[in-house]
């Protein structure tokens, strides 16, 4: 087989492939990797003109992750892990960046990688058990394992507002940030969305801007990321320990280097409560929330009384009483959403130039020509900048037409919520891996994928020693995990809380109605099950 002659432009293939990885970010990187390892034929599509995957995309000001960096990386290479070193606790955008960059240049992943192209459609054919591929360039592929590392957040949403494309002046979405540097010196700026993004891009544009204005739809919860640079000796003290970390980032219920306090917040005193939150608010990272008494998220008590501890914090922050009290959610409790974390955000909005509208209180009525008009008054900006999310979990797969057995579309299948086996497979689809899937596990996302890359690969070299050409994920075998995602699910707050995590973007048509949209079992729980289903021979699985 000649691994060279992969397609023609607008032409049938020339070769069918064993693997096709959609997506180059940390998860189809390491997964093309892994492939390679088995000696099979294997190329990624990439929309992008480089590798990193959310790295590449989203080059907002301010972004970062918020997982200790030495948490974040590959952990498979002991020498890679030596070699690069992190320059701060939590790595800017970047820095993350040239890490993706390094990897790839270590390990020659580009020679195999195919930029600028985006999958349009993929046919499943039974009749000689493989995927065609068609790409938004007219190429098409044939491969018999059709690998998806597309990312449960990559898909940037924006306003249901009327006139978004009237407006004349400069407008991005955070995900479709330009790569050439951005200037607010002396300008207006507008910023529509205060989650996670929308709190990293904030506090950073503040810094400089002319004069900021936040629209604000829902308050968010928000404590101190505590960043800082590594010193020396912390380097040499991390290189050291990458062993414990790890192993810490793997029994942790999470995957981050935080577990929870064992203790329940209504079975200890006022006073050991506000210890135990006046310490975690002090700490870096997400120990305020991962690191808390272990009924925080089930207790409706200790939830209450959390949230009224950060909106005290809150309320010390912000000087103007009013504006603090906009700024503290009413409609859901403290780790309920997904948790950002600041670094200065709370004071940015003490600057005489950075104003908040609360979109509860004067709703935005259009975007116009010049900027945003509300029911109170008209606005007018040099830029506007949509920090408004993503259509996640689903999204990424929506945007490309997969058809199944029989022509059946994914799309249509998952329309009242998807359904998945493990986040690794679908049924009536065979041979579509899924690296991240819907009803997966996720926590620290770098140690999430590692996992699942590994255990796809497992199941690849499986069927390869067996010769079999043939996977799909039963119905009832998705049923069955279906109901452990249920049950994992029961009790929790977040259940009665709007959000990505329960499928919800009012963006989006049809998904304005909560649904189970992913696993919220413990990270060593979820990788129990999957070894267990690996050690069983796959019994849950159609392999033939």
């Amino acid at each position: 087989m000649n691994q060279n002659q992969t397609t023609n432009s607008g032409s049938a293939p020339t070769q069918k492939l064993d693997v096709i990885i959609i997506g180059a970010g940390l998860g189809g990187m390491y997964q093309l990797f892994r492939v390679r390892e088995l000696g099979m034929s294997v190329r990624v599509i990439e929309a992008g003109s480089d590798v990193g995957g959310t790295w590449y995309w989203n080059r907002y000001p301010g972004a970062r992750f918020d997982s200790e960096s030495y948490s974040y990386g590959y952990s498979f290479s002991k020498e890679l892990l030596q070699e690069w070193e992190w320059t701060e606790h939590f790595a800017p955008q970047p820095e993350t960046l040239r890490y993706a960059g390094f990897v790839a240049d270590k390990f020659k992943l580009r020679q195999d990688i195919l930029f600028n192209r985006k999958l349009v459609s993929a046919e499943w054919n039974e009749t000689t058990r493989d995927w065609h591929l068609t790409l938004d360039t007219g190429e098409r592929m044939v491969a018999q394992f059709l690998i998806t590392a597309i990312g449960p957040l990559s898909v940037p949403t924006l306003p249901n507002i009327p006139g978004v494309k009237d407006y004349t002046g400069i407008a991005c979405h955070t995900a479709n940030w330009p790569h050439e540097p951005v200037s607010f010196a002396g300008k207006r700026v507008a910023v529509l969305g205060t989650g996670a993004t929308g709190i990293q891009t904030i506090q950073e544009v503040a810094k400089t801007v002319g004069h900021l204005t936040v629209f604000q739809r829902t308050a968010n919860w928000s404590a101190p990321l505590h960043n800082g640079l590594i010193t020396d000796e912390q380097q040499r003290t991390i290189k050291a320990s990458y062993a414990d970390i790890f192993k810490r980032c793997h029994e942790n219920v999470s995957g981050f280097l935080h577990n929870p306090d064992p203790r329940r917040g209504v079975d200890v005193s006022e006073q050991e409560r506000k210890e135990l939150w006046e310490k975690l608010y002090k700490e870096r990272g997400f120990s305020v929330s991962v690191g808390n008494f272990c009924d925080l998220l089930t207790s409706p008590q200790t939830n209450a009384w959390m949230s009224e501890f950060i909106a005290d914090k809150i309320r010390q922050r912000v000087k103007d009483p009013v504006t603090a009290e906009r700024l503290i959610p009413k409609s859901h409790g403290f780790g309920t959403r997904r948790l950002p974390l600041e670094s200065g955000y709370f004071e940015a909005y003490n600057q005489p130039n950075v104003e908040l509208v609360d979109l509860r209180e004067t709703p935005i009525e259009r975007i116009t020509a010049t900027g945003i008009k509300t029911t109170e008054r008209d606005f007018e900006f040099d830029m506007i900048i949509y920090a408004t999310g993503f259509d996640a979990l689903t999204g990424a797969y929506d945007q490309i037409d997969f058809r199944g057995i029989k022509g059946q579309s994914l799309k249509d299948q998952w329309a009242a919520g998807a359904k998945t086996f493990h986040g690794f497979q679908n049924a009536g689809f065979p041979n579509l891996l899924m690296i991240l899937g819907p009803m997966g596990a996720l926590g620290n996302i770098p140690r999430s994928l590692e996992y699942n890359v590994e255990w796809v690969s497992q199941l690849l070299a499986y069927m390869k020693t067996k010769k079999l050409s043939r996977v799909e994920a039963s119905a009832e075998s998705v049923e069955g995990w279906m109901d452990v995602v249920k049950a994992a699910s029961v009790g929790l707050l977040a259940n009665d809380v709007d959000s990505w995590m329960t499928g919800v973007n009012k963006n989006v048509e049809g998904k304005s109605v909560r649904v189970l949209a992913r696993y919220a079992g413990t990270g060593p729980e979820f990788r129990a099950r999957c070894d267990a289903v690996a050690a069983g021979g796959y019994a849950e699985l159609d392999l033939t």
